[in-house]
């Protein structure tokens, strides 16, 4: 039997985000789109670091080994292990980015240096630099400083060698604006494109910006530093939420360093003054690199009118019986309705909350909110609800990572239009995305709804895969309601009928769920587990699985991300298959299915099988009680399961290993799953024709 049970959840995550890079090496992947790749791997390990990593170093200095915690390994050696993967990674992601720009290349798009800047090209950046880039640099001469600058985590910069004429050596630092953009699109010659690095333009300038020193060389390399961006709230009771928050974040810029990359052609001097400066030390990850970093920033690299080398986007298509020009909540009293995002329109959400707004009948509006676009019409729909004179709940989590600040803006901006804030529990994110309205119906009061697996975000709603249900049904939303009142008044515990609400039931709901599947198969009745979710890392939830395979349950996991669970084991997990969709999309929905024995169940779910999901958030699972809409997430799942594009086996190698085709024709999940809803809308625009 093999020995290892389980997968170190970090290292699962590293090879997730292999797998996005496997994404920007694929040559059937449009060049423009493989940038966006190549960015996306950037900025996932960012996160990684500032998130994971921190947290393991932050165990490993207590002093605690937390094997315990990390499946068996030690934090000082996952550490060691974590920053050989990187590196590795880090070096691979180079040679890709190497071999795009040379294809690029090819179609007459070119990604120059400083060195190759035409005459022509010279006149624009000089124009370019006085007007734009010049008034936002800030320039720092290091020497003589009592104390070294905090470098920020989310910018880059170019780290300055001096040579004087005397032979004195003196260093700078150049702060790359984040408020232009990385990538200075250049004026055409020749039919030929050309892009040039904001990076690259300082260097090419760093004569002007410097000219008051006598120097006989001048050198600028790239560095940059990832800070833990743990949290640290106060307790101070006589500050509101709000204030604790934001003086968290603000705080986070100082955060110890977890992560340091520099040019690995830097001068050596250079290198060990900044190490020196900023307290950098060997156990630290010190990550060599190459000219540029925050590549991160290629996921808004300019299209330059080439859509012929980005993915053809898919429209939104509509749900069949749901009208965007017609009342939503007369349709949803009559039936449930699933939106399936992106393959379908996300404006069915606002649109159920502007109608919620303007409608007389309703009363009350009731949401959870976690991370939220930009420009949300969310909370334009919400803020006119409060103008109408409708009472609007929101629960907002403050502590959504890396959006508190925009959080916290639209929080302000609510509490000023008069809408009742709800700033979460001690202890416990909400991470639940539900709403629910009362409406006066003949006298009684009537609830509407909607429960999601995924953030009600218009922009993250064009790229996450995710499932939303409107409903009407009455014990679905008063349990709905019971939420609201555990946000007010959380030393209380409801009992819900319909909806497993984490942190108190999920857990114990799901193993028995498992357990029935376990007596069916034992019973030799018929009967599968087939789960979707971005994480599966819960040792206990592991076990149980294990349990359910060797009872003889067939388990068909589709696991994004983390997969600590190892599949296909003989005497542990056989029965046991596990894969990884990557693609254009990132899958983001949680759908639960459970054969018992012919009566199918099915769930969606804010939760992932982790351990923070189950017992340290809340979160909410929903049965889908609608027989097409059962089916629908069936076919859904399945079809994504018959994929031979895109689909990588999780294995204890965490080798990524493809999915193979074994003769059979290329078959890929996501546009197969578009053509499903297609084929939807094109059976109901064939109705009438019959008819008639």
């Amino acid at each position: 039997m093999y020995e290892q049970k389980y997968i170190d959840r970090e290292k699962s995550w590293l090879a997730f985000n292999a797998r996005v890079l496997q994404e920007a090496a694929d040559n059937t992947v449009p060049l423009l789109d493989r940038l966006r790749f190549v960015g996306i791997f950037s900025n996932n390990l960012d996160e990684f670091f500032r998130v994971r990593y921190a947290a393991i170093r932050r165990l490993s200095l207590s002093g605690i080994s937390g094997e315990k915690y990390l499946g068996g390994i030690s934090a000082h050696q996952l550490i060691k292990d974590i920053t050989e993967i990187v590196i590795q990674q880090q070096s691979e992601s180079l040679r890709i980015l190497g071999n795009i720009e040379a294809e690029l290349e090819s179609e007459n798009i070119f990604i120059i240096n400083e060195k190759q800047i035409t005459p022509k090209q010279e006149c624009f950046l000089k124009d370019f630099y006085t007007q734009k880039l010049s008034p936002e640099l800030v320039t720092i001469i290091l020497n003589d400083l009592a104390v070294f600058p905090i470098l920020k985590d989310t910018l880059g910069y170019l780290a300055v060698r001096l040579e004087l004429a005397n032979d004195e050596v003196r260093y700078a630092l150049i702060e790359i604006p984040k408020n232009i953009n990385r990538f200075v699109v250049l004026p055409s010659e020749d039919e030929k494109q050309y892009v040039i690095l904001i990076d690259d333009v300082i260097r090419f300038k760093l004569k002007n910006i410097f000219n008051i020193f006598d120097y006989k060389s001048v050198s600028a390399h790239m560095i940059k530093i990832t800070r833990d961006a743990q949290l640290d709230i106060d307790s101070d009771l006589s500050k509101s939420m709000l204030e604790k928050i934001a003086s968290s974040v603000k705080d986070r810029r100082i955060g110890e360093p977890v992560r340091f990359i520099y040019d690995n052609l830097i001068e050596e001097d250079t290198l060990q003054f900044f190490l020196d400066k900023m307290k950098i030390v060997e156990t630290d990850s010190i990550i060599p690199g190459g000219r540029y970093h925050n590549r991160r920033d290629y996921m808004s690299f300019p299209n330059l009118g080439r859509f012929d080398l980005l993915y053809k986007p898919n429209e939104p298509l509509p749900v069949p019986g749901l009208n965007l020009e017609g009342s939503i909540l007369e349709k949803i009293s009559k039936k449930d309705y699933l939106v399936h995002a992106p393959y379908q329109s996300f404006s069915y959400l606002t649109k159920f909350l502007r109608e919620a707004a303007l409608d007389p009948k309703v009363t009350s509006i009731k949401i959870t909110l976690y991370r939220l676009a930009k420009n949300s019409q969310i909370i334009s729909s919400l803020i006119n609800a409060a103008k109408n004179g409708k009472r609007v709940v929101v629960q907002i989590e403050l502590q959504a990572r890396f959006d508190e600040a925009s959080n916290i803006s639209y929080a302000e901006q609510m509490q000023t239009e008069g809408i009742e804030l709800i700033f979460g529990i001690k202890g416990l994110k909400v991470h639940s995305k539900i709403c629910v309205i009362e409406r006066t119906e003949e006298g009684k009061n009537r609830r509407y709804g909607f429960i999601s697996t995924g953030n009600f975000n218009e922009a993250t709603a064009k790229i996450y895969t995710d499932v939303t249900l409107f409903t009407c049904h009455q014990g679905i939303l008063k349990d709905t309601s019971k939420i609201f009142e555990f946000f007010d008044i959380n030393y209380r515990v409801h009992r819900y009928k319909h909806l497993i609400v984490s942190p108190h039931y999920t857990r114990t709901k799901f193993i028995k769920l498992i357990d029935r599947e376990i007596l069916h198969a034992l019973a030799g009745r018929k009967t599968h587990i087939k789960l979707k979710m971005n994480s599966l890392s819960d040792f206990k939830m592991i076990d149980k699985l294990y349990e359910a395979s060797n009872a003889g349950v067939k388990i068909q996991l589709q696991v994004r991300g983390i997969c600590s669970l190892i599949p296909g084991i003989p005497g542990m997990s056989e029965n046991i298959e596990a894969i990884s969709i990557v693609d254009n999309y990132l899958e983001h929905s949680r759908v639960y299915i459970f054969g018992n024995a012919g009566l199918t169940e099915v769930y969606i779910s804010s939760a992932d099988f982790m351990t923070r999901n189950l017992d340290g958030r809340v979160e909410v699972t929903c049965p889908i009680y609608d027989l097409e809409i059962k089916k629908e997430l069936i076919d859904n799942f399945n079809i994504a399961w018959k994929g031979n594009v895109k689909v990588r086996y999780h294995s204890y190698k965490l080798d990524n290993k493809y999915k193979p085709k074994n003769h059979h024709a290329p078959f890929r999940a996501q546009f197969e799953t578009y053509k499903y809803y297609q084929n939807k809308v094109a059976i109901l625009e064939e109705v009438p024709q019959k008819v008639n």
